[in-house]
């Protein structure tokens, strides 16, 4: 990939940056569609060209693709999921719905990858120029897991695992052995209050991790400081990532911010237990 243009559809938070600062520092000539409403305004200053599309116009994101002489893209940052409610189609996304059997995250992107592959525009994966943002394996805070935590970590690891494998969601947050609160289209922060509330605020264990059937091109697990935030505010005590398939934005000042507040951070690979 030297040296080339490289398409990037980016959604929310500060991945798209991230990804376009690399693509360039790696001689790389960014093109990028970003989404009214959703995309930071400062990736304007990061990529060598950006048109701004409202959610649904396929044909003007296709176009300045084309245009921009993209033939290998990436899709890196969500969108606000309950947005999807107001979605305002144009005639080429009317067809690419029609398509798709299952609103749900993993269907509507893999439909609309084969949509752009069709068109000439392959997709790879959102981490391919950025493989150290991928969360490594092992403890990143000084405290581990108490025992009551571990009992916790292995239910919500196989909880996540069966949302997940619904592509429902990647997130679960436990207290006890019972899970308070599993992650739907209001994200992984909403999911988080929502635990911490109904465990009373205190020692509950937040697990997130990939969908068992995932596609590692896009819609990645990610954490960061902004997630460690959220569980100091709603009293969690843990956080589990799946170690190598998720992204981990701000490690540095996310462990900081876990040490200050207690909590303990663990990269756990799919298929291990809990040393």
């Amino acid at each position: 990939m030297s040296g080339r243009t490289i398409g990037l559809i980016a959604g929310k938070s500060q991945f798209p940056i991230l990804f376009a600062r690399a693509a360039r520092a790696q001689g790389h000539r960014v093109v990028a569609v970003a989404f009214k409403g959703e995309t930071m305004p400062e990736l304007e200053l990061e990529v060598d060209s950006l048109v701004w599309v409202q959610l649904g116009q396929l044909g003007k994101l296709m176009n300045a693709l084309k245009d921009g002489g993209v033939t290998q893209a990436v899709m890196a940052g969500g969108v606000t999921k309950p947005r999807m409610f107001d979605l305002r189609p144009d005639l080429k996304a009317l067809g690419l719905i029609k398509k798709i059997r299952h609103m749900a995250d993993d269907g509507i992107l893999r439909t609309f990858a084969e949509y752009l592959s069709e068109h000439g525009i392959e997709i790879l994966p959102s981490h391919v120029l950025v493989p150290e943002l991928l969360a490594n394996e092992g403890q990143y805070t000084g405290r581990g897991p108490t025992d009551e935590e571990r009992q916790d970590i292995e239910v919500g690891w196989q909880a996540a695992g069966e949302l997940g494998r619904l592509d429902i969601g990647q997130c679960v947050v436990v207290r006890g052995k019972a899970v308070v609160a599993v992650e739907a289209m209001e994200g992984t922060d909403a999911c988080i209050r929502r635990g911490g509330q109904l465990a009373g605020g205190r020692e509950a264990v937040v697990v997130k991790r990939c969908k068992p059937n995932q596609d590692i091109r896009f819609d990645l697990p990610s954490v960061g400081a902004g997630t460690i935030e959220v569980m100091a505010e709603a009293g969690a005590s843990c956080l589990v990532v799946e170690s190598w398939r998720t992204l981990f934005f701000d490690p540095a000042e996310a462990v900081r911010q876990a040490e200050a507040a207690g909590i303990c951070i663990l990269g756990r690979e799919a298929g291990e237990g809990v040393s």
